[in-house]
């Protein structure tokens, strides 16, 4: 029972297999650069590493979904993580059917994964101070802050287009930004009035 508790208060484990993930794909792309020439051969088949991916991913969530002990979760993850890069690494080659191991679409997704992965473990381990973050923002000035964002956004999309149809659309948009606003400001100096009656 001691163990159970302690395994809910424990750090999460998406860092170690995101690290994981990272050193596979670094070593793997690495080998290959070094050495192209090395592939293992079964009976005149190629076998590409990402299969030896797919079995550290099967390993490791099965070792992670099986055993309640933060050893073996702890295991589970390097092998998850370490499957999930060689899988990576090889993922151009998959997508180009076995076309171009070199495609920078690899690098594009990996990079892209990592981002999105990255971003995750952030918001789950900060959960508390972003959603409090993020309510304060709502309640305070959302409009006046959309407002920005919705007009830069627009003038930038304007300037960087020749099309009459995307101009006259981020001008509404550029057009409804600034009405936010000035719509804010008003507010606030509406609301700065009635406190100096009050």
């Amino acid at each position: 029972m001691a163990e159970k508790e302690e395994m809910k208060t424990r750090p999460n484990l998406s860092l170690t297999a995101l690290l994981s993930f990272i050193a596979s794909f670094a070593i793997a792309r690495a080998f290959t650069s070094l050495s192209p020439e090395t592939t293992v051969r079964f009976s005149g088949y190629h076998i590409h590493h990402f299969w030896f991916g797919v079995a550290l991913l099967a390993i490791g969530g099965w070792l992670g979904i099986s055993y309640e002990s933060k050893r073996v979760d702890r295991i589970a993850a390097i092998l998850f993580g370490a499957g999930g890069g060689l899988i990576g690494d090889e993922v151009g080659l998959l997508l180009t059917e076995f076309g171009n191991y070199w495609t920078d679409l690899t690098y594009t997704l990996v990079i892209t994964f990592l981002a999105l992965a990255s971003i995750l473990i952030i918001v789950a381990r900060y959960w508390q101070s972003i959603s409090t973050e993020f309510t304060e923002f709502l309640i305070s000035n959302a409009s006046l802050y959309f407002g920005v964002f919705l007009l830069a956004v627009s003038v930038a999309v304007t300037l960087q287009t020749g099309n009459p149809d995307i101009i006259t659309a981020s001008s509404v948009f550029a057009v409804v930004g600034f009405i936010m606003i000035v719509a804010s400001f008003v507010q606030r100096v509406r609301i700065s009035r009635q406190k100096k009656k009050e």
